[in-house]
């Protein structure tokens, strides 16, 4: 049975008893729209409810064909165009993306996802909350934002705080890429599996007997194996400085460290953002202690100061974010123009702005959530 979808982005089909998703953007490297996230979610919530569908599987493509890349996260030249034309449908993407990534979270039946290649920033959004997630040797994984003056959203507060030690903090402000291996290290990830046995592993998922005990342990250890060693160098490191009290402790305590990879790190964070970087310490940290629904709540918060920054007494088209996004997608300079241009020079108060909800409780676009 095929199920017809509402995107050609987004191809849905029931094979078995599985429900099978292939993001098909490959040009975009997957990066997600408006009408994907729509398509995702209302094929998530019609298979949720239909007992033919015993799970849910999800994996991007590429050029040349299926697998090869994930997602590359949110549509950002979309966000640059809306938010210099000032149309609402940049609300309407946030607000239904962080739906989507708490119905994956909270998803009732299993959810697998095949993490090959790019997964970045909203590509994590789909994947984190899967119950099976799978990388392979191929990964690359990130939350990148403060390249571009933005955040690790889509619940990355959540999910970056629970990683070991000060790691997420790590992950979050430098927006470093890791492999597969790393991944399972760090809990971003359950197993890694040979790329060239993915097209198998997809297609096993169709014969599965669900009436027998426990098919899907039985596929998983078929397919997937130990990730081996932990890839990641400097952990003693990271924790050391990660776990400082403020951003500029950070970065002037890796640059006091003579070491290569303290000095490529506090390199990285002086290219970032400077307001975002403290933004995204405060998220992090303040998201430890949350819910996953009331960390998207405070992330709806965040992005809306974002893109809308009267709070900084700046107009709204003046903001990181769209400086950001034009620096590397647009223009392609790679040179933004950061305000305030230095760590050391962002006043808590511009901070605190940034979590000050613009909406009452009782009319919080993500109110809902639980």
């Amino acid at each position: 049975m095929t199920n017809v979808s509402l995107n050609d982005d987004v191809i849905t089909e029931v094979r078995g008893q599985v429900g099978m998703i292939t993001l098909n953007r490959a040009k975009a490297l997957n990066a997600l729209s408006l009408a994907m996230v729509r398509s995702l979610t209302a094929t998530l919530l019609a298979w949720k409810d239909d007992a033919a569908v015993r799970a849910v599987a999800i994996r991007g493509s590429n050029k040349t064909g299926v697998f090869g890349g994930f997602c590359a996260g949110g549509d950002i030249r979309f966000f640059h165009q809306a938010a210099l034309a000032g149309n609402p449908a940049l609300e309407d993407f946030f607000s239904e993306e962080y739906v989507l990534n708490h119905l994956i979270h909270h998803y009732p039946k299993p959810y697998i996802a095949f993490m090959d290649g790019i997964v970045m920033g909203g590509g994590m959004g789909i994947s984190q909350g899967a119950s099976h997630r799978l990388v392979t040797e191929h990964t690359k994984m990130a939350m990148p934002e403060t390249n571009i003056g933005l955040f690790p959203d889509v619940g990355g507060g959540f999910f970056l705080s629970r990683c070991p030690g000060r790691t997420g903090e790590w992950l979050a402000l430098t927006g470093d890429v890791i492999d597969g291996a790393a991944a399972v290290a760090l809990g971003l990830a359950d197993r890694l599996i040979d790329s060239a046995h993915l097209p198998q592993a997809w297609d096993a998922l169709a014969t599965l007997d669900w009436y027998g005990a426990s098919p899907l342990e039985y596929w998983f250890a078929t397919f997937s194996g130990a990730s081996g060693a932990d890839s990641i160098s400097a952990r003693d490191q990271i924790d050391q400085y990660f776990s400082l009290g403020s951003v500029s402790a950070i970065v002037q305590g890796l640059e006091a460290d003579s070491s290569d990879w303290a000095q490529h790190t506090a390199a990285t964070l002086r290219k970032r953002s400077p307001l975002m970087l403290h933004v995204v310490l405060e998220q992090v940290r303040r998201a430890r202690h949350m819910t996953l629904a009331e960390d998207l709540r405070m992330e709806r918060d965040i992005v809306r100061h974002c893109f809308y920054t009267q709070h900084l007494g700046r107009s709204g088209t003046t903001s990181e974010t769209v400086e950001g996004i034009r620096a590397l997608a647009v223009d392609k300079d790679h040179a933004p123009q950061w305000m305030p241009a230095r760590v050391e020079e962002v006043g808590e108060d511009m901070v605190a702005a940034f979590f000050a909800s613009p909406w009452p409780v009782s009319a919080h676009p993500l109110r809902d959530l639980s």
